[in-house]
Order: structure tokens, then C-alpha cells, then sequence
């Protein structure tokens, strides 16, 4: 565990004594994407220097403590190897390009360890090939980037594979690429710490939205059927510019010089629903972007995605997210409660090992921290 550098032993004042700064250790696979590492590690520094506590630290890790290079280019030295013994709350692989041809007997005989010392495990980008690969993922569920849904659920066939931004399931926590990382840390800390701490966060990062595990990522329909069903994606490009007012399927049909029984089964085939289902989602999805993203009113946002009724629309949206759209606007969450990731991890205690390493490792957060002191916005959120 890392030493607290005497010039910030006071900043420590503000947090309860018995509040335990929780500990991330970022698995860099070569050639990961930055631009995920850093969603991920960002929302931890803020959480810090919003609250004036370290809440959190980090360290990055990597076999045998050597240089990595990122999808970008960029060559980074680890904070040290994973090999040593640091006591450790979650671990998450930052996975990018072909993350799982990079991956070795080493990372998985480690990252099984950890997982019977009972420690968290996580992913991001595409970090859950090298947990599935680990046989860590059976039976969970799990999110990756968009571009290796369909070969990780080929390969990998007991993974519960989600479309979602990320997932949190028990002890495990996945994200897709770019910036889900950032949507999925500052859910952990908003579990964690309050929402007022999360919110902060966004607005510090002049973030406007925080997704949650509700929150799908847009797969490009093409990636989905490739170049072999171009009538197929002409008819759902047809309905995504038609939302608010409704062609018929008779006339999507016509359009693409189909009959309506080759449509239905085109969809079928390749989308396994029916084309008035897939039409429907289009619907309800771009009306909760609209419930999110602007001020219209219900009654207008059920208008703008083709619904006659306000009721019809209410029921069609409870149905498909599990809430109506008036808590959807008010932020209610629909998920399930789930374990809180982190302090199920805390509350293990007697399962983490002390660290055997001869020189105590200064984690990156308690720098940053002390910088921060200065700063306008330094523990200006009092946690409860």
C-alpha cells in the first residue's frame, strides 16, 4: 500500500477514520487505448480532490514492471510489475488493439489469483477478451466494444455478452471503448459516495450526461449484417429518418421492392424480431434521448417518435426500459440493486495479502492530491 507523503498527511482530515481509500490496479495489455485508460483513472483524481480525501489510488501494472506502448504510440512506463504483492481492492485490464493476441499464460495464471484472493476484476475497451480468456467471464455478465461482440460471443459461448456501455455483475465490472470508462467509474463512485460527488465530476469534466447500465452502444447496423443485406439496411436507414411520422410496412416493403412476407422474414432472419418490433425500438430509444438530452415535454417527445397517445407511449417505454418516462427525466434508475462493487472488496479485508515489496509504492493519487490543494474546487463537496 502506498505511503501518504507527510506534506498532504492532512488532507486526509476530512474523511472518517474508518473509510479505507479503495485501490485499482490497471492491467496494461500492449497497444492498449489511452483514451479509456484515462476515462477510467480521470473520475478517481477528481473524486479526490472534490472531496479533499484520497479516496482512491492507483497504480498501473504491467508482467515484470516493463514498458508498454499504447494504441496511439505512446510508450509508458508502469507504476510496477503485477507481480508484486500489492494490496490490491480492483483489478482492470485495459485492453485495445487485438488485446487478445497480446495476452499470455503469465496474465492469465495472475489474473486467476487474484480472482481466488476474491478481488474485483474488470475490463475496459477490450479487456474482457483477456478475463473471458482467463475463463474469469463464465456465466457473468459482460460488455466490450462493439467491434468484438460477435467473435467473443462465438468464442466464448457462457458469457452473458451485453450490448450496454458497461456492466456490473457481482464481482466483475466491464466497459466498452472511448469514454464508457468514465460512465462506469463515476456509477461506481455515485454507489459509493452520493451522487452530489458524481455530479461534480461530470461538471468538472463538462460532462452532461451520465449514462448508466441502461445505456446501449450504437452498433453500426452494418458491422452487424457486413455488406451482404444492403435492402435490409435501406429499409432501417428508411426508418431511422422516418420517426415522427410512420411508413407503413407496406410501404417500407415497397420501397426496398419487397413483399411484406420477404421483409418480415429478412428481419427475422438477421435481427430476430419482427420489422414492426425493430421500428419500435428506434422509437423508444431516440424518445429517451430526447427525455434526457432537452427540455421537451412528454407529450412532445411522445409526438416526435410517432406515438398518437401519450398513455400508449408511456406503457410501450415502461415495457422496453422498465420505467415510464417520467422517472427516466427525474434520473429514477430502473437497474437492479446491485453489490456495491467496491465495498464488497473493502469488507474482505482478511482476504487481501500485505504487500512484500521492500520499498512501500507512493501511489500516483496522493501526488495529484497534494497538487490540488490550491485548487478552488479543493474538498469543496463534504461526503456523508
Amino acid at each position: 500500500m502506498s505511503s501518504i507523503p507527510k506534506g498532504a498527511a492532512a488532507l486526509t482530515g476530512s474523511v472518517e477514520k474508518n473509510r479505507k481509500t479503495v485501490s485499482i490496479g490497471f492491467l496494461l495489455m500492449n497497444n492498449f487505448t489511452l483514451i479509456s485508460l484515462a476515462s477510467a483513472i480521470e473520475p478517481l483524481r477528481m473524486a479526490n480532490q472534490l472531496s479533499g480525501a484520497e479516496l482512491y489510488q492507483w497504480f498501473t501494472l504491467t508482467p515484470g514492471g516493463v514498458q508498454v506502448q499504447a494504441s496511439d504510440g505512446l510508450n509508458v512506463t508502469p507504476d510496477a510489475a503485477m507481480e508484486e504483492s500489492l494490496a490490491l481492492d480492483i483489478i482492470i485490464v485495459c485492453g485495445g488493439y487485438s488485446a487478445q493476441h497480446s495476452a499470455t499464460r503469465e496474465h492469465f495464471s495472475w489474473l486467476q489469483q487474484q480472482a481466488r484472493q476474491h478481488r474485483t476484476l474488470g475490463a475496459i475497451c477490450t479487456g474482457s477478451w483477456v478475463l473471458a480468456q482467463a475463463g474469469l467471464l463464465d456465466h457473468y455478465e459482460a460488455s466490450i466494444h462493439w467491434e468484438c461482440i460477435a467473435s467473443l460471443k462465438e468464442a466464448f459461448p457462457k458469457i452473458e455478452l451485453s450490448s450496454r456501455l458497461f456492466s456490473i455483475d457481482r464481482d466483475r465490472m466491464t466497459s466498452s471503448g472511448g469514454t464508457a470508462p468514465l460512465d462506469m467509474m463515476l456509477n461506481l463512485i455515485a454507489r459509493e459516495h452520493g451522487k452530489q460527488l458524481s455530479a461534480g465530476i461530470s461538471d468538472m469534466f463538462i460532462y452532461d450526461r451520465v449514462r448508466n447500465e441502461q445505456d446501449q452502444q450504437r452498433v453500426p447496423l452494418k458491422h452487424v449484417l457486413g455488406s451482404t443485406q444492403p435492402k435490409l439496411l435501406e429499409i432501417v436507414a428508411l426508418m431511422e429518418s422516418n420517426l415522427e411520422e410512420l411508413l407503413t410496412l407496406d410501404e417500407l416493403a415497397s420501397y426496398a421492392s419487397l413483399s411484406r412476407r420477404q421483409l418480415e422474414r429478412l428481419f427475422q432472419k438477421y435481427l430476430s424480431c419482427s420489422p414492426s418490433r425493430y421500428y419500435l425500438k428506434l422509437r423508444l430509444v431516440r424518445a429517451r434521448q430526447l427525455l434526457k438530452q432537452s427540455s421537451l415535454s412528454i407529450i412532445e417527445v411522445a409526438s416526435a417518435c410517432g406515438f398518437a397517445s401519450t398513455p400508449h407511449f408511456s406503457k410501450c417505454y415502461r415495457e422496453y426500459f422498465g420505467l415510464p418516462p417520467r422517472e427516466e427525466r427525474l434520473g429514477i434508475s430502473s437497474q437492479r440493486p446491485a453489490a456495491p462493487v467496491m465495498a464488497a472488496s473493502l469488507n474482505s479485508s482478511s482476504t487481501l495479502q500485505p504487500p512484500v515489496t521492500t520499498e512501500a509504492r507512493v501511489s500516483a493519487a496522493m501526488k495529484a492530491l497534494a497538487q490540488a490543494r490550491d485548487e478552488p474546487t479543493f474538498a469543496s463537496i463534504m461526503l456523508h
